[in-house]
Order: structure tokens, then sequence, then C-alpha cells
């Protein structure tokens, strides 16, 4: 489908629209897919919803249980060696 073709849909009574099966295609959006729909000063826009709502760090610090004392940056970093050099001796 060429970007300059235009295609044309209905609103039907119940407010549903069909988007024409080549767009859903070509983004691959099958049943279910959930869009966020945006009102712009040049049309209505439809992007796909993202899967998990945005999430700031001090909404979840603190939520996981931890038994022992903090970890701290040495710590942090000796741990992403060692997993790094574990699966780089894996490959």
């Amino acid at each position: 489908m060429a970007g300059s073709e235009k295609l044309t849909t209905t609103v039907s009574t119940k407010g549903q629209v069909i988007l024409p099966s080549a767009i859903r295609k070509r983004r691959k959006w099958g049943a279910g897919t959930r869009l966020v729909v945006e009102d712009t000063p040049e049309g209505v826009l439809l992007r796909p919803a993202p899967a998990f709502a945005a999430t700031r760090p001090q909404d979840v610090f603190g939520l996981l249980p931890h038994n022992g004392r903090p970890k701290t940056l040495e710590d942090m970093d000796a741990g992403v060696l060692a997993e790094a050099r574990r699966r780089h001796a894996r490959d």
C-alpha cells in the first residue's frame, strides 16, 4: 500500500471504527491490541498502549523483601562482574 493512498472507514452507531486490514497487518495490530487515542490539531492519533504503566523507582523502592545487610556498590559491582564472567565462559 502506497503511503499516499487514502483509505476510508465509517463510524458505526456504537462509535466503533474498523481499521483497514492493510494497516492492521503492517502494524501487527491483532484482535485485542490496546491503542492509545490522542486528539491532535491534525487529527486523531492511534498508538499501541504500553504493556505496563510507567513506574518510578520511588513507587516500588523497598517492596521486595530482603534479609541481611544492605549491599554496597562494591558488592553489586562484584556480582555483575561475576555474572559477566560466568556468561562469557559459557559462550
